[in-house]
């Protein structure tokens, strides 16, 4: 599992990134802080330097001869050493091409650089190095003759005066700027986080609002809106959500009206022909009886056969409509008895004279609360599908190899299982239930066959059975046998609530 760098809320970033930036901002600020204030410190320490042992040097220097001796600048060097004072440096003087002289021995250590660098240089030189781990400044100072007549400008003596001190003061300085910034950023960050808490709580405000709206929404509330305030991004989102909950109200509100009506109408035209139907199958019952006595003709027996067998599938096809319609309606009710399975079952197969076509298995005394009638429509959808696509009758659609495998008869079984449901199922041997139409075998006029547009089912028999599953708190679920055939599972509480 990848593991993120940033915590998942959105708050929580948002501080989390206020407080890096704004610990960015002091480290950066004190970094340049402490970069210029050292700067500044150095270049103050050698600048009082230089000029120092300039001034020294001015005085003194009209003193020496033209060319002073080795004890005329140890004198010098003695007397620039005295001058040092709080300073303290250390001085040494020598000619160009020649050794240094010093007051104390040993002779002060300078860089070689810089005596390489002074030996042609014409104004004052400056180096910082180290010596035995503490920081110290070296300052080369060539010594200037004036020039005789005294109007022309001073020549070069070919003498240089170096001085050496300890930075160890001005390095405390920088230690303590140091120590003072790192003081000073740890506030800064620490008091970043408040505006933080409150620059996130400001933004998620209306954030959390949104996804509170949307929850509700969720669960049907469509009259559901935000309120929105400035005229910022989240102010616009705000007010889109508003127009998109206004526009599903509408929607549903429409669609929801459409469909009142079509099942007003379905109800309507199921009540309107129940009655004529019922008169008209009356009918064609009494003609029935003449057909087969052969009183009339082979053509009108014929036809006669034919309008009694569409009155039938006419008057059957209202029944689920009317039966659909108290689904839509909320009109369904359950009326539970304590029963036997098994003798329910096998009154569903007897009432319809198909007790030679199933292949039964329930236990003894396995006992329910359920709604007998509602139970025996879905058993009785569901093993008239089964003998219609997948009993004996159509065998002879399956391949041989699954006809060698297939039993003659439909099976129906009866569990209680472990969860304490009564579970049924009821399976065929025909050639199943095709992958494309398997997803919506339980939608409205919906036929396994669609191209036997005149079947004897009218498509609203497992959509009812799969209504009263539902009434009874349980499911209907269908699926493909791996041997081949279809297999229909209800699943029931025994004791709904």
């Amino acid at each position: 599992m990848k593991r993120r760098l940033l915590p998942g809320g959105l708050g929580t970033r948002m501080v989390v990134a206020f407080v890096l930036v704004s610990s960015l901002s002091a480290l950066t600020t004190a970094a340049l802080t402490f970069y210029q204030a050292r700067t500044a410190i150095l270049q103050r320490a050698q600048d009082d330097a230089v000029r120092e042992l300039r001034a020294q040097l001015d005085s003194l220097a009209p003193d020496l001869p033209a060319r002073p001796a080795e004890a005329d600048l140890r004198t010098l060097v003695l007397q620039l050493d005295r001058a040092g004072g709080a300073r303290d440096w250390r001085t040494a003087a020598g000619y160009r091409d020649g050794r240094l002289v010093s007051a104390r021995s040993p002779a002060p250590d300078l860089p070689v650089h810089l005596t390489d660098t002074a030996a042609s240089a014409t104004t004052a030189l400056v180096q910082r190095f180290h010596h035995g781990g503490q920081p110290r400044l070296a300052v080369a100072l060539p010594v200037a003759l004036p020039a005789a007549p005294a109007d022309r400008p001073t020549r070069p003596s070919g003498l240089v005066v170096y001085a050496t001190f300890s930075l160890a003061g001005q390095q405390r300085d920088i230690t303590s700027l140091v120590a003072a910034a790192r003081a000073g950023a740890l506030p800064v960050v620490l008091a970043s986080i408040v505006p933080a808490l409150l620059a996130a709580r400001r933004v998620l405000r209306p954030v959390r609002r949104l996804r509170s709206a949307a929850e509700t929404m969720a669960t049907g509330d469509l009259d559901t809106r935000v309120e929105v305030t400035g005229h910022d991004e989240l102010a616009g989102l705000g007010r889109t959500f508003n127009t998109m909950a206004a526009t599903l109200q509408a929607d549903a509100a429409t669609l929801r009206s459409m469909e009142a009506k079509a099942r007003r109408f379905a109800a309507d035209v199921s009540h309107e022909l129940r009655t004529p139907l019922a008169a008209m199958t009356a009918v064609t019952g009494v003609l029935d009886d003449d057909a087969a006595s052969g009183d009339l003709g082979p053509d009108a027996s014929e036809a006669l056969t034919l309008v009694a067998d569409e009155t039938r599938k006419l008057a059957h096809m209202v029944e689920d409509l009317m039966e659909i319609s108290r689904f839509d309606a909320g009109a369904a009710r359950l009326d539970l008895d304590e029963i036997d399975v098994g003798e329910l079952l096998r009154k569903t197969l007897a009432l319809r004279h198909w007790q030679d076509q199933v292949d039964v298995d329930v236990p003894e005394g396995l006992r329910a609360r359920l709604d007998p009638r509602r139970v025996d429509v879905v058993l009785a959808n569901l093993t008239g599908n089964a003998l219609r696509h997948g009993g004996p009758q159509a065998r002879t659609q399956v391949p041989a190899q699954v006809q060698a495998q297939a039993q003659a008869q439909v099976r129906v079984r009866a569990r209680c299982s472990q969860a304490g449901s009564l579970v049924i199922t009821v399976r065929d041997s025909g050639p199943g239930i095709a992958d494309a139409v398997l997803p919506h075998v339980f939608d409205r006029f919906t036929k396994g066959d669609t191209a036997r547009a005149r079947s004897a089912g009218s498509g609203l028999g497992l959509a009812i059975a799969a209504e009263n599953a539902r009434l009874h708190g349980g499911t209907l679920t269908a699926a493909n046998a791996p041997e081949g055939g279809a297999v229909f599972t209800l699943t029931l509480p025994r004791d709904p609530v």
